[in-house]
């Protein structure tokens, strides 16, 4: 057994502990609780700052880390999201997976230790398999109509089935079908049935702009245009479904408890509702929300009516990093803004990048400290004296000093 130790200690699974110690053996936690009581170990490693779980990027794009100079272009989202149209072709594999691992090492660097990554290229898996990472990879289906899907329905499975075979890893594989406005309607009901007959999870992007809102209900908007230019025909295109994205994304499958979504800023309350009924956890992403001027998703009204709430960093073609603690203080902020009293506020954000992480990938082995669970841990240097949740929100993002990935140290800044 190694042990880790540190001047607090937020489990998450229990009450923060002073002078804790985390007992690390196989890779699992085997001990969590005072530094005193802690058992005899071959080795132990002590930290300053507050140690916690590895957090959870519960949306992202690895893939796209390559991209980070889309963040600064200050394109609005219509135009922002066709480049990818035009990128994507032009770049090579070898491309792909170096911008994979800048992306894997970064998260590393950052304290996270789990990802729902949505990945774009065959040849982004391998890197991801290869980390020491845990959580999920969605291939996605994108820019797909009903008459395209007929050609390329076996193919894109292929892929599914192949990553699974050579996949050794405890990175699963899963389907991200993009957003009800790259697809066909048929085309997402195939994802859907896809994924449930292999018994893998969902990830689609849901109610990010109100663009989308417009084209679901009315058929209408920027993304109409949109479809109209790169020649893809959608059903909903032709008058559209006459209800929210919400609600059109249960007609085709792609909500329940096997599924999470990502963004969720235009949804109102039987919206909201509906995810919980389905046991739909959703992912923010406040700050890539923030520089394509998408809106804000409603952190305190998620909070107030108990969806389950996750954290994510987007990609770096629109988010400044991929440190999900950094997330922590604007969704405070729009939290506050939004009438929430602020009481158990903080403690609920880090656990929304924990426990809500877990949850959202359906793992029941991580995103918190407990016996049995992946040894996967971060230390953050913020102060140790007052209450640890508040000096994680409002410090922790950028200030990551250590990583512990499957009870190994994988990275540690000099002291």
């Amino acid at each position: 057994m190694h042990v880790y130790t540190a001047p607090v200690v937020v489990p998450v699974a229990d009450e923060p502990i002073r002078e804790g110690a985390v007992g690390v053996d196989d890779g699992r936690i085997a001990y969590v609780g005072p530094a005193a009581d802690a058992p005899e170990a071959e080795g132990t490693t002590a930290f300053d700052g507050v140690l916690t779980p590895g957090l959870v990027n519960a949306h992202t794009h690895l893939c796209y880390s390559g991209f980070a100079d889309m963040y600064g272009n200050e394109k609005e989202f219509f135009e922002w999201i066709q480049d990818f149209a035009r990128r994507n072709p032009e770049t090579a594999d070898d491309a792909w997976k170096a911008a994979m691992q800048l992306g894997i090492d970064e998260s590393i660097a950052n304290g996270v230790t789990a990802v729902a990554d949505v990945v774009t290229r065959p040849a982004c898996f391998e890197p991801l398999f290869a980390s020491k990472l845990a959580g999920v990879a969605y291939w996605e289906a994108v820019f797909i109509d009903n008459t395209a899907w007929e050609t390329r329905r076996s193919a894109w499975r292929e892929v599914v089935t192949d990553s699974r075979a050579v996949n050794n890893s405890d990175i699963a594989v899963g389907i991200s079908p993009h957003t009800l406005y790259t697809l066909g309607t048929e085309v997402g009901k195939s994802l859907a049935e896809l994924a449930r007959t292999l018994d893998i999870r969902l990830h689609p992007h849901l109610a990010e702009t109100m663009h989308e809102d417009m084209f679901v209900r009315r058929g209408s908007g920027p993304f109409a245009f949109m479809n109209r230019r790169a020649g893809l025909e959608l059903e909903i295109a032709d008058g559209g479904a006459g209800h929210s994205p919400a609600a059109q994304m249960e007609k085709v499958g792609w909500l329940g408890a096997d599924s999470h979504v990502a963004h969720g800023v235009h949804l109102d309350k039987a919206d909201r509702e509906l995810l919980r009924t389905l046991g739909t956890a959703v992912a923010l992403c406040a700050r890539s929300n923030a520089r394509l001027e998408a809106g804000e998703p409603p952190v305190a009204a998620y909070r107030a009516e108990g969806n389950t709430v996750a954290i994510g960093t987007d990609s770096r073609a629109s988010s400044p990093d991929l440190d999900v603690a950094a997330e922590w203080p604007l969704l405070r902020k729009l939290a506050l803004a939004q009438g929430d009293s602020g009481d158990g506020l903080n403690e609920w954000l880090v656990r929304a990048a924990t426990e809500g992480g877990a949850k959202a990938l359906g793992r029941d082995d991580i995103g918190a400290i407990k016996v049995g669970n992946r040894a996967d841990l971060a230390v953050f240097a913020v102060d140790t004296e007052g209450d640890p949740y508040a000096a994680l929100v409002n410090g922790a993002g950028g200030n990551c000093t250590a990583t512990v990935l499957r009870g190994d140290l994988i990275k540690r800044d000099p002291a």
